[in-house]
């Protein structure tokens, strides 16, 4: 467990929390450490934080430019992974990645209360993954919550994972998402370029963070693609891959996604939905050994086709 160095440069001229410090600095270095507050606050409370060659356990100690910061970051304690046959619903597969259609309900990767019955889990048996996500995550090169719906790829291989990682960082690959809104937005299209961070009290939340009390980038592009009477299709481009950042930018628009059981506290509107009426309709991006342009689109699931037309046809009876 070699200690990963983070000296805060001389013309850091506005002192910062530790834990604040840390959770931006190690997001610059390395994606694997990306690590919430909440994980990095237990760490230093540990010891495993060294400020200027002194273990520092104090979370709201202030560094200073040219202070010198030292984090170890034990490994993930691994986990039995079992393959399970769980059915795959597959849009696209070679010898280097696959691309699936994931259903509402299934966790992508194992995590505290979901250690088996997930994605990682049924891919185990059914094909080699790339080793580079951790025992955790093999494979993993981004993520849909529980209950969204659509395309997202798997990486077989470590090159193909590096290779993909690489185009969703420099924004070369695509995702588009459909989900349906409460409300009407006034003008056809706009972006949502706000800040994400874990809520300040449902550490189970996430919400817009300022940049400079812990919050990430983040930026989605939507517009109109139907009229629903009190209810909008949106089409969702992501520039950034936050956490629930569809979700939260909607609810920060004041339109929250139909269904969504924590940012949106709305009205019935007569389908059982398994969550969140948001799916990832569209995926883009470039194989990472023949170089060639791979585009998959995963059908619309069924309750989402279902709720799409109530609501037609209550426009059309209103």
């Amino acid at each position: 467990m070699n200690p990963i160095e983070l000296p805060v440069p001389r013309d850091h001229h506005t002192p910062q929390r530790l834990d604040v410090y840390l959770a931006q600095g190690l997001r610059e270095l390395t994606e694997a450490a990306d690590l919430s507050r909440s994980r990095l606050q237990k760490l230093i409370e540990a010891g495993q934080v060294m400020l200027n060659e002194q273990v520092c356990r104090e979370k709201k100690t202030m560094v200073q430019a040219g202070d010198r910061l030292s984090v170890s970051i034990p490994p993930d304690i691994p986990l039995n992974l079992q393959p399970e046959a769980i059915p795959l619903d597959i849009l696209y597969e070679d010898q280097h990645l696959i691309i699936l259609n994931k259903p509402a309900g299934l966790v992508v990767h194992p995590a505290p209360g979901h250690s088996h019955g997930t994605l990682v889990n049924a891919l185990l048996a059914h094909c080699p993954l790339a080793t580079i996500g951790g025992v955790l995550r093999p494979g993993i090169v981004h993520r849909l919550d529980k209950d969204t719906t659509g395309a997202i790829a798997v990486a077989k291989t470590d090159q193909a994972h590096h290779h993909l990682q690489q185009q969703l960082k420099e924004k070369t690959a695509y995702r588009e998402y459909l989900g349906i809104v409460y409300g009407c937005p006034k003008t056809e299209s706009g972006i949502v370029d706000q800040p994400l961070g874990r809520h300040p009290v449902d550490r189970q939340k996430m919400a817009v963070i300022p940049l400079e009390q812990g919050g990430r980038t983040a930026v989605t592009h939507w517009q109109i693609q139907e009229r629903l009477g009190n209810y909008t299709l949106l089409k969702f481009q992501l520039e950034t891959g936050r956490t629930h950042q569809i979700r939260v930018h909607s609810a920060f628009m004041k339109h929250p996604i139909v269904g969504d059981p924590v940012y949106s506290h709305g009205k019935d509107v007569g389908v059982n939905l398994p969550g969140q009426a948001l799916h990832a309709w569209k995926l883009r991006l470039i194989h990472p050994v023949s170089g060639e342009l791979i585009e998959a689109i995963a059908p619309l699931p069924e309750t989402f086709v279902t709720l799409r037309q109530i609501l037609q046809k209550r426009q059309r009876y209103n």
